[in-house]
């Protein structure tokens, strides 16, 4: 009986992209039918616009949340994408035969690829690797199907290869359930393309050569399929990457080195069965001279020969892919894979992305993504490299326009809204402090999952803008505390979107009026603080947050003593709240800067507090210049008494030490004072403060240990370098045990 053309292939072989052209073109089929999803008809006729490059790929996804995606990427060399362009050319319809993307979305929520039993069952692809040996299945497919040399050798090879796994598989797999499902459906999309008048000879059916064996019974395509698992779905087209069809990035159908299956295929257009041994070995060498590496014409050429001498070795006739590397490594890189290991991710997996026209296949937020690009002028960033992107936000008072002279700040907006709907397009880098204000640094780099995480954000909204207040407007309403609301305050800012900052305001006042932490208050007025200071450059109007940011400092300041009775775990995040405190008092001038210094000069003075936040407020006084010398010296002498327990006395000084360093060292009584205390001490309670000291004086850098021990010299009446030496000097063995002994050290005794 007539029967369909099955030609099996592997989903990303140039081998088998090139003869089933040749394939198509000895059959003349009037129909083909490509391993698809058959919902993606509609594509077809902007796969095959002369405007499209691939790499490709069309991304099928939920209509509801959460967003559940599927791809099915295409490379140029790809059987499907050459089928279809074949069709395009000669005018034969091409349909997609496999199940529709509504039910492959469905498949994960029905169960169908739950397994029970049977330990030991493994992918198809591990057990292949198994019985390769050490090259593994890709360099087999490799040596057999990409050099199969004919198309009638392909044709028969790779139907052989498919039955022959299908024998020790079927059934057994993971996912067979899915499989079963799948071919029944394929059996019946060619079951009625004959039904509605389609000769089986003049068919050609193009599948995975796993599915040929499971299809041929086309005849007998009778099961009952209407309880199929659904959701709704919608489709569309994007371009894709050569690194996210390598395997590296996860893809399961893709393969090792998509740059390098550009060689061959291109090498089988050529017509030239050399071409991707030496283009690869060519495009190594370049690659390595580029980075500043010298490599010989004559390195070249040896490792060309040896790559071949390898394949003969292993029972091939043209080198592959574990040949070059192996005569790479040993010519090119001096036997270390290191040496090469950049440029052979370059020129095996390649940085090549597609493209797509305008306009095709795009949900809205793809398409203002796009517009935005494009207007901002950040085309040149759509880019698989990452590049660094510089901005100010000042006005620029050079250009004519107000659109040029606020650009930088609007791709601010653009990028931070691409943070804040967590689109992974840019990523922003610390800049000094100086110019912390106005200007931004931007590492950008256009990559597919960027594409999938837009298409994602559409149910949020049809525009960058209007996901971004969406995403905003649900953290708010989810807030477990005020530091939650004032980060959106802050983002909003950034993004430039002053409703969101309204809104965000009005429901941070309504939280407000309920009790606080310290922690919480001190950090919601450190980041409104950031609000109202950069408000201004954002084209923010901050004034209303100033009111709301006054009532906290305030409230802070009433609860920041009772908060201080903590034990030195708590008191880290204390420290925390009042440095928070301290920044925004000093940034603002309606901040009651009297009721501070009277908050920090309690805690600075009570003995029933933290010794250590006793001492940071202490070095906070210091800082601003409310406390002189003759003030702490006083407290020192207090402080550092022999009535003090050395724990409180050692810990107090970690709390004074932890702020302006080099203005603490400059103060010689204060070093008298701690001498002098010490001094006071027996040797119980000097390994006792010693435990806290350490701590204090643990992150001091060289040159701050060299000028605190000039200052004991003074003191000591020693040569204050003879002091440095000691003080920097390794510890010998017996004060090294000792050291170490005070990890146990006994607080009760």
């Amino acid at each position: 009986m007539n029967n369909p053309n099955f030609f099996g292939i592997r989903h990303l072989s140039p081998a088998g992209a090139y003869y089933l052209r040749g394939f198509l073109d000895e059959r003349k089929p009037r129909l083909v039918l490509v391993e698809g999803p058959s919902d993606f008809g509609d594509m077809l006729s902007d796969i095959v616009r002369g405007e499209t490059k691939p790499p490709i790929a069309v991304l099928a996804y939920t209509k509801e949340a959460p967003v559940r995606t599927v791809l099915y990427p295409f490379a140029e060399y790809s059987p499907e994408y050459q089928a279809i362009q074949w069709c395009h050319k000669h005018q034969v319809e091409c349909r997609f035969m496999d199940l529709p993307s509504e039910t492959f979305l469905a498949i994960p929520e029905s169960g169908m690829q739950e397994t029970e039993g049977e330990e030991g069952r493994m992918n198809v692809y591990e057990q292949l690797d198994r019985k390769s040996g050490g090259d593994g299945h890709d360099t087999f497919w490799e040596r057999v199907m990409e050099q199969a040399g004919s198309m009638e050798a392909y044709h028969l090879g790779a139907n052989s290869f498919g039955a022959n796994i299908r024998s020790f598989t079927e059934g057994t797999e993971n996912d067979w359930a899915e499989t079963a499902l799948r071919e029944a459906y394929m059996r019946r999309q060619i079951r009625k393309a004959v039904d509605s008048g389609v000769e089986p000879q003049d068919i050609v059916v193009v599948t995975g050569s796993y599915h040929v064996e499971g299809l041929k019974n086309w005849r007998d395509a009778d099961e009952d399929l209407s309880d199929m698992p659904k959701v709704g779905a919608n489709h569309t087209l994007m371009p894709y990457s050569y690194y996210r069809l390598s395997t590296r990035a996860g893809y399961g159908a893709g393969n090792k080195a998509p740059a390098y299956y550009a060689l061959l295929w291109e090498g089988l257009n050529r017509g030239e069965p050399m071409y991707a041994v030496y283009s690869y070995l060519i495009r190594l060498a370049e690659y390595q001279r580029g980075k500043g590496n010298p490599v010989s014409s004559a390195s070249v050429i040896e490792a060309v020969r040896l790559a071949m001498s390898l394949a003969q070795l292993r029972g091939g006739t043209i080198a592959s892919l574990r040949d070059l590397r192996d005569a790479a490594e040993t010519c090119l890189g001096e036997g270390s894979v290191s040496n090469i290991i950049l440029a052979t991710a370059d020129t095996e997996i390649g940085t090549a992305i597609g493209a797509l026209p305008d306009g095709v296949s795009r949900t809205s937020i793809q398409e203002d993504f796009y517009r935005q690009l494009k207007d901002l002028k950040l085309e040149k960033y759509r880019d698989i490299t990452a590049q660094d992107l510089m901005l100010d936000l000042r006005e620029n008072r050079r250009v004519s326009s107000e659109k040029s002279a606020f650009i930088d700040l609007h791709r601010s907006f653009f990028l931070h809204r691409l943070r804040v709907i967590q689109v992974g397009f840019a990523q922003q880098q610390a800049v000094s402090q100086d110019n912390a204000t106005w200007s931004e640094h931007w590492v950008v780099r256009w990559t597919p999952e960027a594409e999938i995480e837009l298409v994602e954000s559409a149910l949020r909204g049809d525009t960058i803008d209007g996901a971004a207040s969406f995403v905003m407007k649900e953290r708010v309403e989810n807030a477990g505390n005020m530091g939650d609301i004032a980060l959106v305050i802050e983002d909003a800012c950034c993004c430039g979107m002053e409703k969101a900052v309204s809104y965000a305001t009005a429901a941070l006042q309504r939280m407000a009026v309920d009790a606080a932490s310290v922690e919480d208050l001190a950090k919601t007025a450190q980041r409104l603080s950031v609000v109202v200071q950069y408000g201004n450059i954002r084209r923010i109007d901050a004034k209303p947050l100033e009111p709301i940011l006054q009532q906290l400092f305030y409230r802070a300041c009433l609860i920041l003593e009772q908060a201080c009775v903590c034990d030195d775990a708590a008191s880290k995040v204390v420290i925390t709240a009042m440095e928070q405190l301290n920044s925004a008092e000093l940034a603002h001038d309606f901040l009651d800067n009297a009721e501070w210094i009277k908050v920090l000069d309690n805690i600075s003075e009570r003995d029933d507090l933290n010794t250590k936040l006793s001492g940071f407020a202490a070095a906070i006084l210091l800082e601003r210049g409310s406390m002189d010398t003759r003030q702490l010296r006083t407290e020192v002498s207090r402080r550092l008494s022999k009535g003090i327990p050395a724990d409180l006395g050692a810990g107090w000084f970690e709390g004074l030490a932890m702020k302006n360093r080099y203005a603490l060292i400059a103060r010689l009584s204060l070093w008298e004072s701690l001498n002098d205390y010490l001094d006071t001490l027996d040797d119980e309670e000097f390994k006792r403060a010693l435990v806290f000291l350490r701590r204090a004086f643990a992150d001091f850098s060289a040159a701050e240990k060299d000028q605190i021990a000039e200052n004991l010299g003074e003191i000591l009446g020693l040569n204050g370098q003879e002091v440095s030496e000691v003080v920097n000097a390794m510890l010998d063995e017996s004060a090294q045990e000792m050291i170490e002994g005070l990890d146990d050290f006994d607080f009760d005794l």
